[in-house]
């Protein structure tokens, strides 16, 4: 697993106030960073294929994934950091 420097890409936030700082997305899932620093693995295992691919759709948009995982993603494959 890539180090949390790693994480290319920037979450846009074009909303303004999330929780998120960056994503990096991966052919089965996707890594999330957010603010707080917490680094955490969303695949296949969990929360699911579905919300993996949700998720990754909406991080690539720049809008409301932080909200999505909230509502949706509790569960996680794997905590990085």
């Amino acid at each position: 697993m890539k180090q949390a420097s790693d994480l290319i890409q920037s979450y846009r936030n074009l909303a303004g106030n999330s929780g998120i700082a960056a994503y990096e997305i991966h052919r089965d899932g996707i890594v999330i960073r957010f603010i707080n620093g917490g680094i955490y693995l969303y695949d296949d295992r969990a929360p699911g294929r579905a919300h993996a691919e949700e998720m990754k759709r909406l991080a690539r948009s720049g809008q409301g994934l932080s909200t999505y995982i909230s509502r949706f993603g509790s569960d996680y494959a794997e905590k990085i950091a």
